[in-house]
This record gives C-alpha cells, sequence and structure tokens, in this order.
C-alpha cells in the first residue's frame, strides 16, 4: 500500500519548514550480512556487468536495471521500516594475503544510514521515487584536496571530499596515518581526529566494538531539472547561510544521508604485522589506498512515509524504528535476500587469487598504477570483453589453514593462528565475466568452520579471471556480542538522543558549519 495523496504531503511538508536546528535518525537493517552482492550498479552501469563488486541493501526489487518506481513493488526489505523499498550500496572489502597474494572477502560486521535534517530556510522533503545519486569516486587514487579532513561545503574553493575511514584503536602511539603525509605513499589523519582521515589506516582497527569503518556523506540538494536518472548533475551539497544549509532556488531540499559501513577487519589481524608503511586491505574496484570509496543510492520510500519521519522523527542513535506511528510500521523479515544478477555471491573464507571483475590488477601506493578519478560508465561497457591478466593456481598439497570465516554483528575475541596455503602461480589470460550462493555466516557465540577442503582449479563462482585455492577452512572464532561504546562529542554539539555516537563521525564535516 502507497500512502501518497497530494493534501496529506502538502500538510507534513509545512510542518518542515524553516528548520532552525538538526535532527536526525539512524536507518539500520535487518538480517544477516546484505540483501545480495556481485557486479551490478544499476545508477553508474545500467543492464551490464559493474566495475567492480558490492554489496547491496534493501528493497527486493533491485536488478541490473532500475527504472522508474520498479522499487516500490519490492516484495521485502532489508530496511526496518517497511515502506522504505531504497536500495543502499559499497564496494565490497577485501584481505590481500601479504604472504601469497591472494584475497579473502572481509565479512560485513553492521551498516547503518543516518538521515539528518539540518537546519535550514528550505522545506525538506522525501527523496522523489527512482531518483539516483552517487557520493566518491571509484576511479580515483589520488589524495583528496582536503588531506585527511571531510569536505561538505561546496563554497569554500576546495574540491569536496565526501568519504573517511574511521579506525577506533585502543592507543594512537603511533599513529594511524604518517605524520605530516602528502597521500601519495600512504593515508592522512584527520587534524582533529586522530582515529579517521582519508585512505586506510597503517594499523589494525581495535577500538570497542569498532573494527575498520567506511563512511560516506551524500549530497542533499536534488536538481528536479537534472531527472531522477542523471547522478552526475542532479545532487550538490547545500551552501551554509549562517548556521542553516540551504539549497539554489528551484532544487528541493532533501535528507542528508550518511552511510557508516563496519567492515569485520579483526578477524585477519593474526595474518598480517604493521610496519607502518603497508596495509593488506584493498576494495573491490582495485583499490589499495581507500580513496575510492564510494556509495550509491536509489530511493523506494513511501513519499508520505518518509515526510513524516522527516518531520517528527529524532530518535537520534536510537533508531528510527523506535520512532512513533510510522506510516506503514516495521519490518519484521529478517531473511529478505534476492540472487544477483550476475553469477554468484563470492563466499566468506573462500580465498580466491583475484577480484572480481578486476582480477589481480591491484592499483596505489606502489602498485601496478595510479588513476586521477574518472567515471565508471565508459569502463562498464567494455568490462566484458576487455582480456586481463589472471592466475592459475596449484594448490599445495600440504594442509593449510587460512584467514577466518565471517561472524557478523558480532566482536571476534579470538581465532586460531594460521597462514593461507601456499600457492604456485602461473600466468594466464581470459575475459571477464559473471560473477558469485551465499554461504551462510553465524551470530552464534563460538564457531566452528568445516574443515578445508582443496578447491579445483577452475573459475571462481562464474568468474574465468579468479580461481579459487580453498572453498572453506577450519578455525575457531570466539565472540562476544557488544552494543557500541558512546564516545565524547568531538567538535559540534550532539543533536539529542544521540548518545554522543553521532560525534564519531562528524569529525571535520562539523567543522565547516
Amino acid at each position: 500500500m502507497r500512502f501518497t495523496t497530494t493534501a496529506t504531503l502538502a500538510s507534513l511538508a509545512a510542518l518542515a519548514s524553516a528548520k532552525d536546528s538538526r535532527t536526525f535518525a539512524v536507518l539500520r537493517f535487518n538480517g544477516d550480512g546484505f540483501l545480495t552482492e556481485g557486479p551490478m550498479d544499476p545508477v553508474v552501469n545500467p543492464g551490464a556487468i559493474s566495475t567492480h563488486y558490492h554489496g547491496i541493501m534493501g528493497g527486493s526489487n533491485f536488478g541490473a536495471t532500475v527504472e522508474g518506481d520498479q522499487l516500490m513493488d519490492s516484495t521485502c526489505t532489508t530496511a526496518k521500516i517497511k515502506n522504505d523499498k531504497s536500495n543502499y550500496w559499497i564496494p565490497s572489502l577485501f584481505f590481500q594475503d601479504p604472504k601469497n597474494g591472494t584475497f579473502q572477502k572481509v565479512p560485513l560486521f553492521y551498516m547503518n544510514v543516518y538521515y539528518f535534517f539540518e537546519a535550514t530556510d528550505d522545506t525538506i522533503k522525501p527523496f522523489p521515487i527512482g531518483m539516483k545519486m552517487l557520493s566518491g569516486d571509484s576511479k580515483t587514487r589520488s589524495p583528496p584536496a582536503s588531506g585527511g579532513a571531510l569536505n561538505l561545503d561546496p563554497d569554500n574553493g576546495v574540491a569536496i571530499n565526501p568519504v573517511q575511514w574511521t579506525c577506533p584503536r585502543s592507543s594512537y602511539n603511533p599513529p594511524s596515518y604518517p605524520a605530516n603525509s602528502d597521500g601519495t605513499t600512504a593515508g592522512m589523519g584527520d587534524p582533529n581526529n586522530k582515529g579517521a582521515g582519508a585512505g586506510f589506516p597503517l594499523y589494525p582497527c581495535d577500538g570497542y566494538a569498532s573494527p575498520l569503518r567506511q563512511d560516506i556523506h551524500f549530497p542533499s540538494c536534488y536538481n528536479p531539472a537534472a531527472g531522477l536518472d542523471d547522478y552526475k548533475t542532479n545532487m550538490k551539497f547545500p551552501s551554509n547561510v549562517g548556521f542553516k544549509q540551504n539549497c539554489p532556488e528551484g532544487w528541493i531540499h532533501t535528507p542528508h544521508l550518511f552511510f557508516e559501513v563496519y567492515w569485520n577487519t579483526p578477524l585477519f589481524n593474526d595474518y598480517w604485522t604493521p610496519d607502518g608503511k603497508t596495509q593488506p586491505f584493498v576494495l573491490s574496484t582495485g583499490d589499495a589506498t581507500g580513496y575510492s570509496s564510494h556509495a550509491d543510492f536509489i530511493s523506494g520510500w513511501d513519499q508520505n512515509t518518509l515526510q513524516t519521519i522527516i518531520n517528527t522523527c529524532d530518535a537520534g542513535d536510537s533508531g528510527m524504528d523506535q520512532c512513533p506511528q510510522i506510516p506503514g510500521g516495521l519490518n519484521d523479515n529478517n531473511n529478505c535476500k534476492i540472487k544477483p544478477a550476475f553469477g554468484d555471491i563470492l563466499q566468506n573464507g573462500q580465498i580466491v587469487t583475484g577480484l572480481p571483475v578486476v582480477g589481480d590488477d591491484i592499483t596505489g601506493w606502489g602498485k601496478v598504477g595510479s588513476s586521477s578519478g574518472s567515471d565508471d560508465s565508459s569502463a562498464a561497457s567494455s568490462a566484458q570483453s576487455t582480456a586481463q591478466a589472471s592466475t592459475t593456481v596449484k594448490a599445495s598439497t600440504t594442509k593449510a589453514t587460512s584467514a577466518p570465516t565471517s561472524a557478523t554483528e558480532t566482536a571476534v575475541a579470538s581465532e586460531t593462528a594460521a597462514s593461507s596455503p601456499a600457492v604456485e602461480a602461473e600466468p594466464s589470460s581470459s575475459t571477464p565475466g559473471g560473477a558469485f550462493v551465499e554461504y551462510p555466516t553465524s551470530t552464534a557465540s563460538a564457531v566452528d568452520a568445516p574443515a578445508p577442503t582443496k578447491a579445483p582449479e577452475s573459475s571462481a563462482a562464474g568468474y574465468p579471471n579468479v580461481k579459487t585455492i580453498w572453498d572453506i577452512v577450519t578455525v575457531t572464532v570466539t565472540t562476544t556480542v557488544v552494543e557500541p561504546e558512546p564516545t565524547q562529542a568531538l567538535h559540534r554539539r550532539v543533536p539529542n538522543h544521540s548518545h554522543g555516537h553521532v560525534a564519531r563521525h562528524l569529525g571535520s564535516f562539523a567543522a565547516r558549519r
């Protein structure tokens, strides 16, 4: 049922005009892991295999192509709000073994989407159904002009930088980022927050229930003249007018989205030795720097439901699902999953010789190449036909174990020490294409993975340029379910009901206001 009447929306919109302070609510997701995974991106690469692998949340009518109000016909959603059929997605994170160069997907710990309703002279309205937007640049390997800090101000003469990495640590000695780094050989720390910066940190994240976190802010001014599909020009960040944020005349002020994506990187702590120079994580874009972090969104919100939340919900970190009288109510489906449009889902614990689609073409910080940034769309059309170098792997006959499988929604306390199997690589070439069946994860307090099995020398889940070495490996994982520890505000007054958590990602974003 869709609650969209002109009269209702008009009366609700009147309540949302001329806000004098920020309110916000966190959207959380049901179930274990993503809705689906694979090389699909209906914003940048509609109808084709994407240039890289993604993890997707939201409505079940997601596919390689999403048009118009397609998402409104979703039969289920991972969002806790039943009438949110939107899709939210990000590039996946991988661990590259420093000993042999093989890869494993890093399991999702959890993901939240903050909906900020900023102080403004505008009327904040829902995203139009089917509106598409992208934040960040999947092609760049260059450090941002703003250094390690966020920059969401379109008028300060510095290029927008909407992405960061946050790495809570028990001690910042040595620092997560080299002092005075210019970003060309390592990331750059945020001068206002020791735990955050541009690019991947060089040391493990061992903060309380807080592994490595990917942070992405979205613009909140929509240009209806550009239209729903023109993700390159249809959105911009609002300008500061005193303490308020306003959109250009004729543009629509929408909620300000902020993705925080926690990756279960502590699972791999025993498989690399920090040296202050290198780190082992790469994005599915083939990026070893972390600068290409980005995210996509397509709106599938029932208009009346989102307008009601904009006007009345200030639940903060307690969660959007805690707000009363949300039209449509809450979502009680904890198992909303769909098959990917291309191939199958790469399994947790599966060791492969190359990244999906990308292969072993890893770039940035001493790797084979770099890029100053460009659009994905031209590359997408050739992703299915461009030959890439790949690796044919012969698994060692010596019994070995590797990095652990997943335990999402848990904080990992310990695992058995081991190393990835030795491999002998033979270069070959193949055409990328295809994609990945999801291996079930567990949230039990202790997990024993199946015994290791030798994998055949064949494509990994449909990718000709990716070979599987071991499907599943033995590991014992002890887990503890904990709530995030509140932290003190950094730069600005934390809104009511935030419990301090919002301060962890405000950082330099707060400094611009």
